[in-house]
């Protein structure tokens, strides 16, 4: 399966080794950090709310822990949820010499390789940092892509290890996460907790309902503020893999036979991490859209066709590749 020896294409000059990560790279670090600050209020609020001073000492103590946890077991989670096996350099030489490649360029340790035992095509990276780091693609993406718009795909995961998205998806899953299991222990305490607690304050009916609804919307909140992270970070790491491979039609053409792929096989298997994916696994369309954690493919493939149009400019000015920024 991993074995398979993909249809070889020709492909433009080779990328010089990425350099920097100017104001771009430091505007999206820049929202990143707002939105996980404000996942992080939301914890502490509803901690508050829950239990006074001392709800809001547990929510903070939890919160530290549980990404505490994240930082140092996320690869780790995420590869055993996914039933990934470590891909050996025997079942597929050529595919670690791809990943060693674009490692190199990013300035970075290549990250181990993975497979997993899933028909749909699709991949993913996770890692606390460039030194612990592994990508992991599925079975059928080596069946669907050939070796230019698979080293497309990889240059994007890398891109993502590179720019410490992976840590950064990896705690907003958990504050969400958080928030929401907040949420789920109030209706199942019935909200006696907050009546109690407003009656003792003096709130009675009107601070019961306004934490209620607190609790209600929070969730909500959390998730766009979750997809916020994931979307910024998925044009980022989408840029970024286009400088490394020095090919962004590559992937765009990727992105398009991964959609379709997800279409037509769509992977359930843990939801709540389908946001690492480079292509939505659940593949939810219309309305539900709206709620996915990456950006349409449309918006994603035309963002890439431009870039490879100031390439093509700057190399037929200057005779080599030059990259956005």
């Amino acid at each position: 399966m991993a074995q398979r020896d993909p249809h070889m294409t020709t492909r433009g000059p080779a990328a010089p080794a990425l350099k920097g990560g100017g104001w771009h790279r430091l505007g999206n670090a820049l929202k990143t950090t707002v939105l996980l600050a404000g996942l992080t209020g939301l914890v502490l609020v509803i901690g508050q709310r829950l239990g006074g001073a001392q709800g809001l000492m547990m929510a903070g103590l939890f919160a530290v822990v549980m990404n505490f946890g994240s930082y140092w077991f996320s690869d780790r989670i995420a590869l055993a949820i996914h039933g990934a096996q470590p891909l050996s350099y025997e079942q597929a030489p050529w595919l670690h010499e791809m990943v060693e490649r674009l490692a190199a360029r990013a300035g970075m340790p290549k990250p181990k390789v993975y497979i997993l035992p899933t028909a749909q095509p699709n991949a993913f990276a996770t890692g606390r940092n460039p030194s612990h780091a592994a990508v992991a693609v599925t079975a059928g993406i080596m069946d669907i892509l050939d070796r230019r718009e698979l080293e497309g795909v990889l240059a994007h995961e890398i891109g993502h290890v590179r720019n410490r998205d992976t840590l950064i998806g990896t705690v907003a899953a958990t504050l969400a996460g958080i928030i929401s299991y907040a949420a789920q222990m109030l209706f199942w305490f019935g909200g006696s907790m907050l009546s109690r607690s407003d009656d003792d304050e003096g709130g009675g009916v009107a601070g019961a309902l306004s934490n209620l609804g607190l609790l209600l919307l929070a969730p909500i909140a959390a998730t766009l503020l979750q997809l916020a992270v994931s979307r910024s970070r998925e044009y980022g790491a989408d840029a970024t893999g286009a400088e490394l491979c020095g090919d962004p039609d590559a992937l765009a053409s990727a992105l398009l036979k991964m959609e379709r792929g997800a279409e037509a096989m769509p992977y359930d298997r843990a939801p709540a991490t389908s946001h690492l994916f480079i292509v939505n696994p659940l593949h939810h369309g219309g309305v539900m859209s709206l709620f996915s954690t990456h950006p349409p493919i449309p918006e994603r493939v035309r963002r890439l066709r431009e870039m490879s149009a100031r390439m093509g400019q700057r190399t037929r000015g200057r005779g080599g590749w030059e990259y956005a920024y």
